[in-house]
């Protein structure tokens, strides 16, 4: 028998034998071709990794202490809708389920880069 690892397989016919303990006294029998012999796989196998070892973007960002920008919070899209205040064509969207489920949802706007104004309709 040959270990790798964990993995015993058999050296006459190379089954993986499932049935490995770690023990040596133990007798591992092939199923393929009954070959006898000894267990020679290692008992534990254990595997640190440092942290460095996996590079990550995410880890590099995270702190303990996260600052926000007005843009990071930035929840809303734009959409092709005249504002009744400036007459300016583009504006900013947003929805929220204000009512029971079984009814539509609210449709936030604002003219961020006009005049400010704010309005929604009930879908």
């Amino acid at each position: 028998m040959s270990a790798i690892g964990s993995l015993v397989f058999c050296t006459d016919c190379g089954n993986l034998l499932d049935s490995s303990s770690g023990q040596q006294q133990t007798t591992l029998v092939c199923e393929v071709c009954g070959a006898k012999c000894k267990d020679a796989s290692a008992k534990t196998i254990t595997t640190q990794s440092k942290p460095d070892a996996f590079p990550s973007s995410l880890r590099d960002k995270r702190s303990d202490v996260q600052t926000l920008t007005e843009d990071d919070m930035e929840t809303s899209a734009k959409i092709r809708e005249t504002c009744p205040k400036c007459g300016r064509e583009e504006v900013f969207y947003y929805t929220k389920q204000l009512r029971s489920a079984d009814e539509g949802s609210t449709v936030f706007y604002t003219c961020k880069e006009g005049c400010g104004y704010k309005w929604n309709t009930n879908n």
